[in-house]
Formats: C-alpha cells, sequence, structure tokens
C-alpha cells in the first residue's frame, strides 16, 4: 500500500509566538504542478486585531532602541538569511517550475540579503537628513526630528513573494516602527519561513507580526483599523479603492502601489523616501542658555 503523503500545515508569527487561524481554517498551497503542499492559515479579522495589539505593546521598546541596534538586528536578519539561502530558495520554488524558475527564486533570495543590509546601513543616517536644525528669528533653537508612526500594516505583493514583502517591511522596522503584514497570498509560504527566521534572530517578539490569508477578507479591516496608523500596499485597483476610503475615514497615511508595476528588484524599491514615508517630524523650540 503506497504510504498517505502528511502535508504540512504551518502557524504566522504573531506576538513573536507560532499561531493557528483563530478560525481554524487553512487553504491548500498548491505546487507549479497542481499538487497540495500546505495547508496555509487562513486569518482572520480577529488575527488582525490580536497582532496590532500585540505590536502596539512591542512598539515603544521597540522605537527606543537606539538607531544603530536596530541596524545590528536587521544586519543579522540577513545573516541568518544568508546561511538558510537553499531553503527559502526552495520555498519559492513551491509554485514556480523548471530550471528558470528557480534561478529566479535563487536571485531573489541574494536581493532580498542585499536589501536588508542596505536598510540596516541607513539605521543611523535617516536621522541626519529628515532631521534639521532650522533657523529663526530670535534666541531660541529650533530643531526638527522624526519619530515613528508605530504600528504599520503592510500587503505584500503577489509577485515578489519574499524580496516584496522584506522591501515593506526593513524601512518600517528600522525606524522604529512595528508591523502587521499580510503575505501574497500567491505564495505565502516564504513569509511562514521568514517568520521562522525571525523568531530565533534579534528581533523582540511583536516588532514584526506576519498574517496569511485572503485580501478580500483582510483589507476592509486593514483599511479602518484605527490604530494601524500607516498602511504600505501592492495591491489592485478595487482593493486600492478600499484602502483609501478607509485610510480617510480612520485618518492614517496611505501608500499603494500598483499590482504588477512595482520591480522589487530595481533599486527604486529602496532608499530614503521608503523610510520618511513612515516617520513622522516633530519640531520642538529650546531657549538659548537654558
Amino acid at each position: 500500500m503506497p504510504r498517505l503523503p502528511i502535508i504540512k500545515t504551518p502557524k504566522v508569527l504573531v506576538g513573536g509566538a507560532f499561531i493557528r487561524s483563530e478560525s481554524g481554517r487553512v487553504f491548500p498551497l498548491r505546487s507549479g504542478a497542481g499538487a497540495a503542499v500546505a495547508n496555509i492559515p487562513q486569518c482572520t479579522r480577529k488575527d488582525l486585531r490580536n497582532a496590532v495589539e500585540l505590536a502596539a505593546k512591542a512598539g515603544p521598546g521597540w522605537a527606543r532602541r537606539t538607531p544603530y541596534n536596530r541596524g545590528q538586528i536587521l544586519y543579522r536578519i540577513g545573516e541568518m538569511l544568508e546561511s538558510r539561502v537553499a531553503e527559502m530558495t526552495d520555498a519559492l520554488c513551491w509554485t514556480r517550475r523548471g530550471s528558470a524558475g528557480r534561478a529566479a527564486a535563487a536571485q531573489e533570495v541574494s536581493q532580498t540579503i542585499d536589501r536588508l543590509v542596505h536598510y540596516a546601513g541607513w539605521a543611523d543616517k535617516y536621522e541626519q537628513l529628515l532631521g534639521s536644525v532650522n533657523p529663526v528669528a530670535g534666541p531660541f533653537f529650533n530643531f526638527t526630528v522624526t519619530e515613528p508612526m508605530g504600528v504599520v500594516g503592510l500587503i505584500a505583493p503577489a509577485e515578489a513573494q519574499l524580496l516584496g514583502l522584506v522591501s515593506l517591511i526593513a524601512p518600517a522596522v528600522v525606524s522604529g516602527n512595528t508591523v502587521v503584514a499580510l503575505a501574497s497570498e500567491q505564495n505565502p509560504y516564504p513569509a511562514i519561513v521568514l517568520g521562522e527566521l525571525l523568531a530565533t534572530s534579534d528581533v523582540p517578539g511583536g516588532v514584526v507580526n506576519l498574517l496569511t490569508g485572503f485580501q478580500r477578507e483582510l483589507v476592509p479591516s486593514f483599511a479602518t483599523h484605527a490604530h494601524l496608523r500607516a498602511i504600505t500596499a501592492v495591491v489592485g485597483p478595487d482593493h486600492a479603492r478600499t484602502l483609501g476610503l478607509g485610510a480617510a475615514e480612520s485618518v492614517k497615511r496611505l501608500k499603494v502601489l500598483p499590482a504588477g508595476d512595482v520591480d522589487f528588484g530595481d533599486n527604486a524599491a529602496q532608499g530614503l523616501s521608503w523610510i520618511r514615508a513612515l516617520v513622522e517630524c516633530k519640531t520642538t523650540w529650546h531657549p538659548i542658555g537654558a
């Protein structure tokens, strides 16, 4: 009698712990050949609410970390991913076929490592460029400094399942924010492997929370959740409209990138502008001589 294969049912990383969906639902992840290879948790609005609460609790401690320390931690994630290139390449290949698909997956892992190192380097530099000492006509010092926004919602692209996700996470966490991210629907398994890596890294629990599920169920909750202070999303026009209406109602910063039009392998997907979008500027006055 042939052996019955056991399909893996992984968990998602929320608050530093691995959880199943609150509903207990899963959906099958199928290989490029159509075979079921994993049962992925189908997260709900309640999972999103729980993740936001845990991210909010982790926020103050993470924001107090020195930029140098945040850069060290981000660099360490890159180091750990470097040691798991083969495993992550396999995860990306579950929905791809042929040698060309594997070569593209290996390149995406390499670019992801480079992206982490890139933002690790920005950790102690962005403040010098975004902050300033402002000239005033009086006996005062006037400073503009940046502050993290708080909990940031991220909706990853379908195409670059690892590189796109990390390209959204890195600028958010390096500037002191905590994140709740929805992984790619097409292949969420690289996000699950990333969660396993983060759980054994120096990232404090709750700083990065990863959900899997369907955009049609979770995008409306992302849009209207009052404790999400900003959202960066790679979505189609219908979901972009939902996010726009919800963000206006709940007064949050919104950056929508059209699905399929963003090349995350390009240098345009990195840099100071991605950090600037997720910080707030505070101006303070101080008397000279006080």
